[in-house]
This record gives structure tokens, C-alpha cells and sequence, in this order.
């Protein structure tokens, strides 16, 4: 629950997500069929996963795994037993018109994330996290779904198996939102259970509501009948972190203006069209009670005691950042850039392993991070080069080449051209010169240049840069720039 200052007559947004994960299984939740892509719609389904007449569920052991370390994660409540129930209505990307999903007995209850922002904690209840299949994907043709020509169904994703993540309405900002986002998908990519490449992987559910602020207790905390008591719309389609933030930043400012005009916010569903950044109402908003919930005949109540024991977690990203922190010395920007994903982190400790902690830290969080972001590329693009990268850092640590022309020439040339490092010094000639070479370009930039030494003499800090810029271009650039420096000043004092 977030603490927050809030003076009479402010409005204060409430906000609880339901995030719905794609899990990273071989097959769906209750039936053979492949989850991986297809070349076309409908390929990869059967009569169980199309809710065909006699077609009977088996649950899949897999999905229970991820189930269970996701809980131990968010340090939920697991029970001795769990069920399935039927969620019923009425969709077309619902074959059967009925989801088995799980109601009042899910698997995980009561766990709950930190996150970090602006340099503040807060922890994020989460009030249940719970097991179902994923209905088909809508294709609306020729606009969204409110402007389309028609839509067409594909079932290929129905029944993929789904961890629905809820939590309490403890948001009182987008920008906590997306911050929550992104930390709970870091942590399901250590767990091993969740692919943030794969398209539509991650979907959230949000749920807004505006309170008045003289309902808002010191602590941050609102009475369940006031939450209850106050309208709220559902926005759906929400599809990223940043979508996240940028749909409930809208849909904010949206009811904040409706209220301060007088008029009634609508308890509704709501379509987040990113195209156009805005959110538009697609129907009232269903209760409970619409649902008409029931147990599932197909499938026996799930004992999951056993499975707590048995099933091992990693180190998660919070527990990493710490013990980077504390063994190598990290500041917490550089921690937390160094295990945003377990790749990333793993790595990391490859060339800490060998070089020294800063060195490996400046290369894999400054430099290699940086030049994949701006390539819009994540590690895992250059999963199988990553020896060729510690073989950089390692002639860097070796003074077998400048650090600049490490990143500025050897570095780009491996990710845009592709070549291994070595290749790379060998073509361009950028072995570092040898001492006496510097020295004797060091005495030629000074002979050279009476104007410059004058002017350093003078106290002009400017000369000695352009000084060394002459002297690193009598050695193509493969001199160190602060040795030269060092060089020079002795030569000149």
C-alpha cells in the first residue's frame, strides 16, 4: 500500500490489476496441442481445446509447476488443495462459452511484490494468483474493435495456459503500475516460466476508480465500503508497461475531469486503443454473479502439498541486486541495470569472474547495454556471441587496446558487422602503440603546436585537450587518451 499526502478535496486514484501471463510450456493446459506459433489460424487445435461434445481435459503438470515457483516468488499462500470452475459467458473466442479457471480455491493466495520508485519502496499485495486457459485471439479487420469491417476468431491460443495475477487496489499511480509490471516480469523470466519475446505473453486487466480524498486514511488506506461504493471501469487490451501507464494515465485524467464537472463516472469495460491513445467503452461492466461460477465435473480437485517441498526457485532479481550490491560493490543504478534479466545478470558474473567487478560492470551495464538499446536488441539476440564480448573486455583489461576504440570501433563493429573482436583490431590497426612511440608523438604535438603550449602555460585548461587530440592522431587513436594526458603534463611542467 502506498502512503500519501492528500489535502481536502483532492482526488485520489485507486487502481488493482488482473495480469494475465502466458506460460512457457510445450503444450496446453488441458490438451497435446502445441503452444508454440503457427504458420496459420487454427492449426494447432483438437477437439478438447475446441470444447467439441465428449472431449474430456487433462490437466498439465507443467503448468502446475510454474504455478507453484510463481507463488513461492510472490511469497503466496500455497494450499493442501485446489480446484478448477467453470466461468461462464458468452464471447466468440470462447469455444466451449464457458473458461475453466479457478475460483474461490486458487492455487496461490496472499503473496505480494516489492517494487521500487524514485528511490522509495512499496509493497504491492496480491490477493490471489490462479491457473486457467486462454481463450482464442480476435483479428478485427479493416480498424479496432470498435471500427472494424468484421473480425475473424483463430483458436490457436485457446487453451494456452494462463497465471491470472491479481492484486489488491493498492496503486495510486500509472507510473507505479508500469514500475510493478516490470518488476513482477523480471521476476517470472528468473522463474523460467514466462517469454517476454512472445507476442501477447503479457495482458493486464486495470481496474480505476476516483475516491475523494477526505475517504483516504494517513497511511494510505481506504475503507473497503468506499471502494465498493465508488464506480469503476475496467480497461482492457493493455498490452506492455508502458502501454500501462500511458492507458490508466488517460483514463485518469478522464474520470478526474468527469467528477469535477459533475458528472457520474460509468461502471464500465473499456478498450485501450493504443493506436490512438485513448480508452473506449465497449460494455457495461459484468458482476460476480454474471459469472455464474461453478465446479468443474472433468477435472478432481488438485493436491498440491507435495508440490511445495519439491519445487526449487533461483535467486530472484530483488535477492541478486542485493548481492551484487554487497559483493562487487555496485551502486543500486548499476545493480539494477546488471540483473534486469537473468541473462544479463549471469553474464555479468562470467566476466566478474575473470576481470575486475568495475571493469565487467562499465562494459556489460554501460557500454554493451547501451549499444543494444540503441539497436533496439536485447541480450538474448547475441546469446551465442557472448564469449566474443568477454574476449573484448579482456583486451581492454589488457591494455591490448584503448577503451575507446574498444567501444567506439571493435564493439559497434561486432554488433552491425558481426565480426569476432580480433578481426576487428587486426583490420583497423588497433593495436595499442608502444610506450616509446607515444612518448616521441607526445614531443613532436609539442614542438609542433608553440601556440597551444603557450596557452596551457597561460592557464588555459582547453590547450591540453586539443594537445592530446593532436597527439592521438599521430597515433591513430591507439594511444590511451589518459596516458597522453599524464604524458603531456610532465613534458610541459
Amino acid at each position: 500500500m502506498t502512503a500519501q499526502t492528500v489535502q481536502q478535496g483532492d482526488l485520489v486514484t485507486v487502481i488493482g490489476l488482473e495480469v494475465h501471463v502466458q506460460l512457457e510450456t510445450n503444450t496446453k493446459i488441458f490438451c497435446g496441442c502445441s503452444t508454440s506459433p503457427a504458420d496459420g489460424p487454427n492449426e494447432h487445435v483438437c477437439p478438447v481445446c475446441l470444447g467439441l461434445p465428449g472431449a474430456l481435459p487433462v490437466l498439465n503438470e507443467a503448468a502446475v509447476e510454474a504455478a507453484v515457483k510463481i507463488g513461492k516468488a510472490i511469497d503466496a499462500t500455497i494450499p493442501e488443495e485446489t480446484r478448477f470452475h467453470r466461468k461462464n459467458y458468452y464471447y466468440p473466442d470462447l469455444p466451449k462459452n464457458f473458461q475453466i479457471t479457478q475460483y474461490d480455491e486458487p492455487i496461490c493466495q496472499d503473496g505480494e511484490l516489492e517494487i521500487s520508485l524514485e528511490g522509495e519502496r512499496h509493497t504491492i499485495a496480491i490477493e490471489r494468483a490462479h491457473l486457467e486457459e486462454d481463450p482464442g485471439s480476435l483479428q478485427h479487420v479493416g480498424g479496432s474493435i470498435d471500427t472494424a469491417e468484421y473480425t475473424l476468431v483463430d483458436y490457436n491460443r485457446a487453451g494456452t495456459p494462463l497465471m491470472e495475477i491479481v492484486t489488491a487496489p493498492d496503486f495510486r499511480s500509472p507510473k507505479e503500475v508500469r514500475a510493478f509490471l516490470a518488476e513482477l516480469e523480471e521476476v517470472l523470466e528468473y522463474l523460467g516460466v514466462f517469454d517476454a519475446g512472445r507476442d501477447g505473453s503479457l495482458r493486464v486487466d486495470a481496474n480505476l476508480s476516483i475516491i475523494d480524498g477526505d475517504r483516504v486514511s494517513d497511511d494510505g488506506s481506504i475503507e473497503l465500503a468506499d471502494l465498493e461504493a465508488a464506480n469503476r471501469t475496467e480497461v482492457k487490451n493493455i498490452s506492455s508497461h508502458k502501454g500501462a501507464e500511458k492507458a490508466l494515465a488517460y483514463e485518469e485524467t478522464r474520470q478526474k475531469n468527469a467528477v469535477r464537472r459533475g458528472r457520474a463516472v460509468e461502471q464500465e469495460t473499456r478498450h485501450w486503443d493504443e493506436s490512438r491513445g485513448i480508452t473506449v467503452s465497449m460494455r457495461s461492466k459484468e458482476a460476480e454473479k454474471d459469472y455464474r461460477y461453478f465446479r468443474e465435473a472433468d477435472l478432481p480437485p488438485l493436491r498440491v502439498a507435495h508440490w511445495k517441498d519439491e519445487i526449487a526457485i533461483p535467486e530472484l532479481p530483488k535477492a541478486r541486486r542485493e548481492r551484487f550490491a554487497s559483493e562487487y560493490g555496485l551502486g543500486e543504478e548499476a545493480a539494477s541495470k546488471l540483473t534486469s534479466t537473468k541473462q544479463v545478470a549471469d553474464f555479468y558474473e562470467d566476466v566478474a569472474s575473470e576481470f575486475d567487478p568495475d571493469l565487467a560492470a562499465t562494459w556489460v551495464a554501460d557500454e554493451l547495454l547501451g549499444e543494444l538499446n540503441y539497436r533496439d536488441m536485447q541480450i538474448t539476440d547475441i546469446e551465442g556471441r557472448l564469449e566474443e564480448i568477454a574476449t573484448l573486455v579482456e583486451l581492454v583489461a589488457t591494455d591490448e587496446i584503448t577503451a575507446k576504440n574498444a567501444k567506439e570501433v571493435v564493439l559497434r563493429g561486432m554488433l552491425d558487422e558481426r565480426d569476432d573482436p580480433e578481426t576487428i583490431v587486426d583490420r583497423e590497426g588497433l593495436g595499442k602503440t608502444d610506450d616509446d612511440a607515444v612518448q616521441a608523438a607526445v614531443l613532436e604535438a609539442i614542438e609542433e603546436n608553440p601556440d597551444a603550449v603557450t596557452d596551457y602555460e597561460a592557464g588555459e585548461g582547453g590547450a591540453i585537450n586539443f594537445l592530446v587530440g593532436q597527439v592521438m592522431q599521430k597515433t591513430g587513436g591507439s594511444a590511451d587518451p589518459g596516458d597522453v594526458n599524464g604524458l603531456l603534463r610532465a613534458e610541459l611542467e
